[in-house]
């Protein structure tokens, strides 16, 4: 079998849901902030029924050629040209939402939670989010806050990228408040002290 065909370049964390079977068969998948869609290749050649946003109408653009490629619909109803804070998605359309590297660039808490509750919203009951975001979680004494930031806020990672950095203590909180539960303990990968990046993944 070719991988690359078969699973494209899945993040390696979605993949473990996939194999791990947390994801009905045919499930109805947005991928929310798609970018060039490299989350979207398995299941849009493995019968899902796909949906994507982003505010760059280009990575919509390309995400609807390649299902448009593997004979999968296209048009309006399932890819969109939005914010996720304004998804236009009705409640409970979903049985899993991807939301990979997007969070982090959330303008400030109030952004960061609205977007959340977006994605709460449209997930049917027992779906899943899996959300893949930059944090403090490992780094705390390497990043350096912007005009005073506080977590959770704007800070200077130690590979100079700028983001608003979340730590563990803000993530469960958050899950506390939207009603959900964890589907794994929160997990985090520090890539050499230059910056950490986490996985939130929960259930509604």
């Amino acid at each position: 079998m070719d991988l690359q065909a078969e699973l494209g370049a899945i993040d390696i964390y979605l993949l473990d849901q996939l194999l791990r079977g947390l994801v009905p068969s045919h499930a109805a998948v947005l991928d929310a902030g798609v970018g060039r869609g490299r989350n979207l290749h398995y299941f849009l050649r493995h019968g899902h029924e796909v949906h994507a946003i982003d505010n760059d109408p280009d990575a919509v653009d390309i995400i609807e050629e390649h299902a448009r490629a593997t004979g999968q619909p296209t048009g309006s109803e399932h890819f969109r040209t939005e914010a996720i804070e304004d998804l236009s998605f009705p409640d409970a359309k979903f049985d899993l939402v991807i939301c990979n590297a997007v969070l982090h660039f959330a303008k400030d808490q109030a952004h960061f939670d609205a977007m959340v509750d977006q994605l709460y919203r449209v997930l049917k009951p027992g779906g899943t989010c899996f959300c893949r975001l930059t944090s403090n979680i490992g780094i705390e004494q390497l990043v350096q806050p912007i005009a005073g930031a506080q977590i959770p806020g704007w800070f200077v990672q130690p590979d100079a990228a700028e983001r608003f950095l979340v730590d563990l203590a803000f993530l469960q909180d958050t899950t506390q408040r939207i009603g959900a539960e964890l589907v794994d303990p929160i997990k985090t990968v520090n890539v050499q002290n230059l910056r950490c990046m986490t996985n939130w993944v929960w259930r509604r």
